[in-house]
C-alpha cells in the first residue's frame, strides 16, 4: 500500500507544479551608449537571473546607440537565443520611451526595471523579486549609500518630497530605476498613451500595495552620465505635468494675490501722495516700474507653465507612436523577430 499512497503524493506534487509555476521573470534595461560597461552588464545579469531558479528573459532596449552598443546586444542576443532579447530603436527617444518599449516586448509576470550604468548591481534584482512575491503591486528601491555629487542628492530629494506629496505615495527614491512591477502594472502602464512619461509614478497610479527596499548604489566605473543638466531639467518637467495640475492651480492662487497687493499698494501710494505731495515718492517713476516688473515676471512665468502643458497636449493630440522599433533581436519565436511591422508598434 505504501508505494501507491507515495504514487498519489508524488502525482499531486506534479499537478500542483502545473498549477502554480515559478512566474516567469523579465529583466529590462535601457542601453544609451554603454559598450564599456555592456559586457559585465550582461554577464552579472545572467548569473544573478540564472541562479533564481524561475525562468528569465533579459530585454536589453537599445535607445539609438552611437557605439558599438547595438552590436554587442545583437550578439549577446544570438548566444543567449530566449534569455536575451534585444529591441532596438531607430534612434534615442529617452530612458522611459525605451523602457515602455521593453514592457511592450516583455512576458514576465513580475517585471524589473534596471539601469545599464551598472550603478545599481544586478545582484540586488533576486531581493526586488521575493519583496513581489509577497503581493506587492510595485517594489521600489532607496540607493544606500548614494553615490551622487551633493547637487544631485539635493535636488532628489527635493524632488521627491514634492512626489509624496502630490501622489501621497511614500516612497523616498522615485529616481532610482531598480524597480519591481507585476504584470497587470506593466499592462495598465501600456495602456497609456501620453508622450511625456514618468514610469515609477505612473506605475504608482495603478498600484494597490507599494513598498521600497533598500539596495546598494556604486560609483559609475566607467563611462560618462547620460543626465547633464539640461536632460535634469526637462526630466523634472516631465515628472511635473505627469502627476500634477498644481502648478496651474498655484498660479492661478498667486495671480490674484499679486493684483490684490497691487492694489493696496497701489491705494497706499496714492493716499501718501496726498499727505506728502509727489516727491515723496521720486515722482512715483520708480514705484510704476517696479510695480511693471512684477507683473511682467509673472506674466512670463504663467506663459511658461502654460505652454509646458499646452505642449503635452499638442504631441499626445497628435498621438504619434511613443517610440519606433526597428528590430528585435533573440526571440525563440522566430516569426516575432525582424522588422516590427506598424500594427505592434505601442502607441
Amino acid at each position: 500500500m505504501t508505494p501507491k499512497k507515495d504514487q498519489r503524493s508524488e502525482t499531486r506534487d506534479q499537478r500542483s507544479a502545473i498549477h502554480n509555476p515559478k512566474p516567469l521573470i523579465s529583466v529590462v534595461i535601457p542601453v544609451f551608449n554603454e559598450e564599456q560597461n555592456l559586457e559585465e552588464l550582461i554577464r552579472r545579469c545572467l548569473d544573478t537571473c540564472g541562479g533564481l531558479g524561475n525562468p528569465f528573459e533579459i530585454i536589453l532596449v537599445d535607445d539609438g546607440s552611437t557605439d558599438r552598443s547595438r552590436e554587442m546586444i545583437t550578439q549577446a542576443a544570438g548566444e543567449s537565443h530566449g534569455r536575451i532579447i534585444g529591441i532596438l530603436l531607430n534612434r534615442n527617444y529617452g530612458q522611459h520611451a525605451a523602457v515602455m518599449a521593453g514592457f511592450g516586448e516583455s512576458r514576465g509576470d513580475i517585471v524589473v526595471t534596471l539601469d545599464g550604468d551598472l550603478q545599481n548591481p544586478p545582484e540586488e534584482i533576486p531581493r526586488l523579486i521575493r519583496k513581489a512575491e509577497e503581493g506587492f503591486d510595485v517594489v521600489g528601491s532607496v540607493r544606500v549609500p548614494r553615490r551622487d555629487s551633493l547637487f544631485r542628492r539635493v535636488a532628489s530629494s527635493m524632488v521627491n518630497k514634492a512626489v509624496q506629496k502630490s501622489t501621497g505615495v511614500e516612497m523616498h527614491d522615485y529616481g532610482c530605476m531598480l524597480r519591481a512591477y507585476r504584470r497587470h502594472i506593466v499592462e495598465a502602464m501600456l495602456q497609456c498613451h501620453e508622450r511625456s512619461t514618468f514610469i515609477p509614478i505612473l506605475a504608482n497610479t495603478f498600484a494597490r500595495c507599494t513598498t521600497e527596499i533598500d539596495v546598494r548604489h556604486e560609483e559609475r566605473s566607467s563611462g560618462d552620465s547620460k543626465y547633464g543638466l539640461w536632460k535634469l531639467i526637462n526630466l523634472q518637467f516631465d515628472l511635473l505635468t505627469s502627476m500634477t495640475t498644481l502648478p496651474v492651480r498655484l498660479l492661478s492662487v498667486l495671480g490674484g494675490i499679486i493684483s490684490v497687493l497691487g492694489i493696496g499698494f497701489g491705494m497706499f501710494l496714492f493716499v501718501m501722495r496726498l499727505i506728502h505731495g509727489p516727491e515723496w515718492a521720486a515722482e512715483g517713476v520708480f514705484t510704476l516700474f517696479a510695480i511693471l516688473f512684477i507683473f511682467i515676471g509673472a506674466q512670463f512665468l504663467g506663459m511658461g507653465l502654460l505652454g509646458e502643458y499646452i505642449g503635452r497636449i499638442y504631441h499626445d493630440v497628435r498621438a504619434r507612436p511613443r517610440y519606433f522599433v526597428e528590430r528585435v533581436v533573440g526571440r525563440s519565436d522566430p516569426k516575432k523577430e525582424g522588422v516590427r511591422s506598424q500594427e505592434r508598434i505601442p502607441v
